[in-house]
């Protein structure tokens, strides 16, 4: 029998706005009594990944706090813990939240009570075998997608696939060495590219050493 998870409760700072959370306690934790997760691949060491804060999603809430949203549909992919898609939420955004692990959408509820928001509309989505009837968006954003090769080509296709013709996509990402890669995914589809580094990241408790990268079209 699969012992239940232990959480935590955190705020997280992110400039004058604070977002509260419910997350895992650690990434040890586990609980998949169905085998709902194995069946869909993800693995028991893989499992908690989703519902921890990582510097990544940190740096894209900051991004994201002063970032033009207006008349903008915006699109959170891979969200987990979905810091960015809370904060916009308190922004007023029309934003939609989506990962592939099956238990972020009972975190995102319960993370938007915490915080008193409006409901964030929420899709289970598999970049590999999209079936979703999500439509298309203004500005795309994601942090730390990029684990394996693979994904590389999915995501530029899931991201095109859901692009408006005039779209803005902002990924932050730790630099695993796949960006140039994803570059010419979507130089292929159409996006200009370019890439930063956050300045200011004293909100972190280490440097961060990864870029947010920008595609317009």
């Amino acid at each position: 029998m699969t012992k239940p998870v232990r959480v935590r409760y955190q705020t997280i700072e992110v400039g004058d706005m604070d977002i509260h959370l419910c997350t895992l306690r650690d990434k040890q934790q586990f609980s998949d009594p169905e085998g709902e997760a194995d069946d869909m691949g993800i693995s028991s060491a893989t499992w908690p990944l989703f519902g921890v804060v990582w510097p990544s999603s940190i740096v894209l809430a900051n991004h994201m706090l002063d970032y033009d949203i207006k008349n903008k549909r915006i699109l959170e992919i891979g969200c987990g813990m979905a810091l960015s898609s809370l904060l916009l939420n308190e922004r007023m955004a029309d934003i939609t939240a989506t990962d592939y692990h099956p238990e972020v959408n009972h975190f995102l509820d319960r993370n938007t009570d915490l915080n008193s928001g409006k409901n964030i509309a929420f899709e289970q989505v598999d970049w590999a075998n999209d079936d979703s009837d999500l439509g298309k968006f203004d500005l795309i954003i994601g942090s730390d997608l990029l684990y394996e090769d693979e994904h590389v080509l999915l995501l530029a296709n899931f991201i095109n696939n859901h692009a408006n013709q005039h779209c803005d996509v902002v990924l932050v990402d730790p630099d695993r060495g796949r960006k140039n890669k994803l570059d010419r995914e979507m130089i292929a589809f159409g996006f200009t590219s370019s890439y930063i580094k956050p300045e200011h990241t004293d909100y972190l408790k280490e440097s961060y050493k990864g870029s947010i990268l920008r595609f317009s079209r």
